[in-house]
């Protein structure tokens, strides 16, 4: 996940303050790339047992998530459950969020499509909590998570399980879809391909397929002026801007990590 968006509980325990640089220097051999931070959060999640931290530890050099370790992660400045099997929320999807909360008014609606665990979708309602905030996923295991995070989630696909009463009146349509072309998938860390799931991840051979219909789906929600915001990478906003204009979104526009790489697209309808 590459850095901590919230940082962990201190481990006042002398004996656990001990543990912490051979926990720390363990982690590092074996590619945690912000050690002392997980070994803070092993060690919580473990309670001074030192069989389980032991099981923590193993489990996490093999490359398992931390966060389907310790059941939560630091996401836009809450913390959130995630279960395990389930698509790990990423430093990455937070401009995207931001611009979400800054567009939903504060007590507009918002529908969040494949919110996975539900991340985006629980800091929109925590964020704007006068708000109403749904959520569609397909996975039954994904939308349970959703649900821990206070998710109001509909079972299905895309937009097909909301209400037809919504239609036309949503504010904000957010989509964090799987947009990894099939052919870039070996280029992923080792450990995301091991563990988290295909199926939040392969987007089809240039990446777009679900992004395009994200596109179309959210045009049948959304009321005039609303916005929708897409997760997606490299030139796939190019991608999509025959199809935005050919449905009639307009104001579309590019949303820049601190990096300044491509992480999402913005648009009006």
């Amino acid at each position: 996940m590459g850095r901590m968006p919230l940082r962990p509980a201190p481990v006042t325990d002398a004996a656990a303050q001990e543990e912490l640089p051979r926990l720390a220097a363990e982690l590092a051999r074996c590619g945690c790339v912000a050690p002392r931070e997980e070994a803070l959060e092993l060690l919580a999640a473990s309670r001074g047992d030192a069989a389980a931290l032991r099981e923590l530890v193993t489990r996490r050099c093999t490359g398992e998530p931390l966060a389907w370790l310790v059941g939560s992660v630091g996401f836009c400045g809450h913390r959130l459950v995630v279960c395990p099997g389930v698509y790990v929320p990423r430093v990455q999807s937070e401009p995207l969020v931001r611009e979400a909360i800054a567009r939903l008014p504060r007590r507009g609606l918002a529908v969040d499509l494949c919110t996975g665990g539900g991340a985006v979708a629980a800091v929109l309602a925590r964020e704007r909590p006068e708000a109403r905030v749904l959520a569609t996923e397909i996975d039954p295991v994904a939308a349970g998570c959703a649900r821990a995070n206070g998710v109001d989630v509909y079972v299905g696909d895309m937009a097909e399980p909301l209400p037809d009463e919504l239609r036309g009146l949503v504010d904000v349509v957010t989509a964090v879809v799987p947009y990894v072309p099939t052919g870039e998938l070996r280029l992923l860390a080792r450990d995301v391909l091991a563990f988290e799931p295909r199926r939040a991840l392969d987007g089809g051979a240039d990446g777009a397929a679900l992004l395009g219909r994200a596109v179309v789906e959210a045009a049948g929600l959304l009321r005039r002026g609303g916005s929708l915001l897409l997760e997606l990478g490299a030139d796939q906003g190019d991608l999509l801007r025959p199809l935005l204009a050919r449905i009639g979104y307009y104001d579309v526009r590019i949303i820049l990590d601190e990096e300044g790489d491509p992480r999402g697209l913005a648009a009006r309808r």
